[in-house]
């Protein structure tokens, strides 16, 4: 049982710990500094319907092409031991896709819409797979195999439209990006729990968590028990591809256009900090799709806590940075362990002070 105890912090929930404390104490700091900040209001949008509104609202919603981006990234970071930093390049590629068969003539209707999302997931799984194939075949580290992706990506999402940034107008396109009439959540919310429910799916009805892990861990032991590491990690990168265009979609959405040069313009290191930050091992292994999760929960948290305190949006990467620096040292495997040596020494001497008063008596 005491093993068990000493453990909390690498396995379960206590892989949870960090972001749940980073989440408490910013809503704690959040109530105090303005009780009204969570406040969550019902009323009605420009079109005319009912709506949620509110900081908790905008908190969740702006941060769900994060929150897809960040469950593809944690399989990736599990399986290959390193991340994906053009995640942003392919969004705008996919992203430009999607708008370019959007304007490919003729009304836009749901089947339209269907086939345009259909064809970013193929280019994105495209780009994907070119990436993967550098780092499990040819194994070079993921970060220098998807820098060359990161460089000219966006410069390909330029090519796809000619330079230009056309809009999409459609009521179908202003859903995705906003709010499904007669349901008051904002739909790229919705989007995140489906991409959460099928992970959740998929690792239930398959051994894909079990072997992403294996490989992670030990490449060569789970190429000796018959599991194909090549294939997980290029798998890995493949399902970070649909998330990818899924992300790509959601942002063109919600602006009605393409803009190659600002479409999730940065995202690439919130998006590994949401798998650093909800307690996933960045040298591969272990990891937890729902800490990833709550992660970008408290980036998004952050950037709206600093808005709202008046921060200029030049200062608030660095504010953001210094809060992040903070909560990824804090949850590092060498405090976590210091940590779990003062519990240990804390409990034993509790025991001997207990033991020695029972003696006594």
């Amino acid at each position: 049982m005491k093993k068990e105890k000493t453990k909390f912090f690498s396995t379960g929930l206590g892989q949870l710990t960090i972001p749940l404390v980073a989440i408490f104490l910013l809503v704690i700091f959040n109530l105090i500094r303005d009780p009204s900040f969570f406040g969550i209001v019902l009323g009605h949008n420009n079109d005319g319907n009912i709506v949620l509104s509110g900081n908790l609202i905008s908190i969740i919603n702006g941060a769900s092409e994060l929150a897809v981006l960040a469950m593809g990234m944690t399989l990736v970071t599990a399986a290959c031991g390193g991340q994906d930093i053009s995640v942003g390049a392919a969004a705008a590629i996919a992203g430009s896709v999607f708008v370019k068969v959007l304007k490919s003539g003729g009304s836009i209707g749901g089947g339209k819409v269907l086939i345009a999302f259909i064809a970013a997931c193929v280019v994105a799984m495209l780009f994907g797979t070119f990436n993967g194939t550098l780092v499990a075949v040819f194994r070079i580290q993921p970060m220098i195999a998807t820098l060359i992706l990161y460089t000219c990506g966006r410069s390909i999402a330029y090519w796809i439209n000619g330079g230009a940034t056309p809009t999409v107008s459609s009521p179908i396109i202003t859903a995705i990006g906003g709010f499904i009439p007669g349901i008051p959540v904002p739909t790229p919310i919705i989007i995140v729990v489906i991409v959460a429910i099928l992970f959740k799916l998929v690792f239930h009805f398959t051994s894909l968590e079990l072997f992403t892990q294996s490989v992670g861990i030990n490449g060569s032991a789970a190429r000796l028990n018959g599991i194909n590491s090549t294939f997980i990690k290029l798998l890995s990168f493949i399902i970070l591809g649909v998330c990818v265009a899924v992300s790509g979609s959601i942002g063109v959405s919600r602006l009605g256009l393409i803009n190659h040069e600002t479409l999730l313009l940065d995202i690439e290191m919130d998006t590994i900090l949401a798998v650093a930050i909800g307690g996933n091992n960045l040298g591969g292994g272990k990891f937890r799709i729902s800490g990833s999760i709550i992660g970008a929960y408290v980036i998004q948290m952050l950037t709206v806590t600093l808005y709202a305190m008046k921060v200029s949006s030049t200062d608030v990467k660095a504010y953001k940075a210094i809060v992040i620096i903070l909560l990824v040292v804090i949850g590092s495997p060498v405090i976590k362990s210091r940590f779990e040596k003062l519990m240990s020494r804390f409990k034993n001497g509790r025991s001997e002070i207990s033991a020695k008063g029972a003696g006594e008596s």
